[in-house]
């Protein structure tokens, strides 16, 4: 196989590796403790609170969870939530959507790998 393949491969390959091997190693019972302790003041499974329900987020395209008023950039964007596009919101809403109103980020990978196995697991569950 010829080197610039084999770059190619590792370049489209090794992202997706990589947030699948961090989803492995994520604890979704640590991710609903984090939840409720950081973001449990805005959002809620169940209900729309300052921000939007997070119930079923994953696979849900943004800004469209029902019944509530999101911000014009957020209603705009092209993005659908699965582990990845939640890491990256999480470590920075605003390089992610600019415009939007949430401003709460959460910088350490663990805490987001298992913020989100929780939102996975309440998303496969409904």
């Amino acid at each position: 196989m010829n080197r610039a393949l084999v770059l190619l491969q590792v370049a489209v390959i090794g992202p997706a590796l990589l947030v699948a091997a961090q989803a492995w190693s994520a604890d979704a019972v640590r991710g609903k403790e984090l939840y409720e302790a950081r973001c449990g003041a805005c959002h809620s499974i169940e209900d729309n609170r300052v921000g939007p329900a997070h119930k079923g987020v994953v696979g849900r395209k943004a800004g469209t969870a029902p019944d509530y008023d999101y911000s014009p950039a957020v209603k705009a964007s092209t993005i659908v939530w699965n582990v990845d596009t939640l890491d990256r919101w999480l470590t920075d809403p605003e390089r992610t959507i600019p415009g939007q109103k949430m401003g709460y980020s959460v910088p350490q990978e663990q805490d987001r790998s298992d913020i989100i196995a929780y939102l996975v697991k309440v998303s496969a569950h409904p």
